[in-house]
């Protein structure tokens, strides 16, 4: 693969989405916050999208958001204008580079960050009035266990779970699991690596992980893949891009299309609702029931 040109998988031929399909939904998310966990999503978006699929990226940590500051983008709308009625959902997309579609979400804006579950459910509930056709949709949540990121995860096919060689990573990372697990009944967790030295490096983080999840868990863990530590990837940061666009070829890019690859090629489709709240398939909160909310 060329520096200077993108990777595209020539497996993958370029297909107009099936509606009909359930669009699959992955929420990248983290015990800790600081583990590079929208980086990470910013860059799989991206590749995804030279896979040849159709991506939307949504913001949805709420209070601190970042995706639009990451790409170097100046959003006029956010979802804040979406839970204060002044804009449909549809109106706040942005395009992002290669023609991902991004929901940003605002910063410093503490109402946001202080949601109430009902309207956390019926943010989730808007896009079921989304008319784009997609393949993948990534949410980049916020760290910990609050109201969205339990809202966010039991939303998504998959959930992606971000961590780095820190004991506060790898404890609150457990925590999270914990609490979906005993609390939501979710039981299946892809585990990805971040900032880690060598290939072995990242699997043993995951074998941490596991470890103490097969004591006291009854959950599936996947390791799904690592981040390397890359100084592109910390002057793609500095740059405002997405390193699989602006380095191409670095250590990090390749992981992420390696990463991308995985997916589209290798974890099942999902079938459709599995009992979990899932976007585009079925409203977690329906349109009479905000009405009334909107009335009363």
């Amino acid at each position: 693969m060329s520096a200077a040109e993108p990777f595209r998988n020539p497996a993958v031929s370029r297909q107009q989405p099936n509606p009909r399909r359930p669009v699959r939904v992955i929420c990248v998310t983290s015990g800790k916050g600081g583990v590079g966990k929208t980086n990470i999503t910013v860059n799989l978006a991206l590749a995804l999208s030279l896979q040849n699929q159709s991506v939307m990226l949504l913001d949805a940590d709420l209070g601190l958001a970042n995706v639009d500051v990451m790409l170097g983008l100046h959003p006029r709308y956010n979802l804040s204008h979406v839970i204060s009625q002044e804009r449909t959902l549809a109106e706040v997309i942005i395009h992002g580079p290669n023609d991902i579609r991004i929901i940003p979400a605002s910063s410093g804006v503490k109402r946001m960050a202080e949601l109430t579950p009902e309207e956390n459910a019926g943010l989730v509930g808007a896009f079921s009035e989304l008319n784009d056709s997609l393949d993948i949709m990534l949410i980049d949540s916020a760290a910990g266990i609050s109201d969205s990121v339990v809202t966010f995860s039991r939303a998504s096919h998959d959930v992606m779970v971000v961590v780095c060689d820190e004991p506060a990573s790898i404890t609150d990372a457990y925590a999270l699991i914990k609490l979906l697990s005993q609390d939501y009944g979710m039981d299946r967790f892809q585990i990805l690596a971040n900032r880690v030295a060598t290939p072995q490096a990242g699997r043993e983080l995951f074998n941490k992980l596991v470890k103490v999840s097969d004591r006291f868990l009854d959950v599936n863990l996947s390791f799904c893949g690592f981040i390397p530590e890359d100084p592109q990837l910390r002057k793609a940061v500095q740059a405002q891009r997405a390193v699989v666009e602006a380095f191409p070829g670095s250590r990090s890019a390749e992981a992420f299309h390696r990463l991308a690859t995985q997916i589209v090629g290798r974890w099942p489709l999902p079938r459709g609702a599995s009992g979990h709240l899932q976007f585009f398939i079925e409203r977690l909160v329906d349109p009479a029931y905000r009405s009334r909310e909107r009335t009363g």
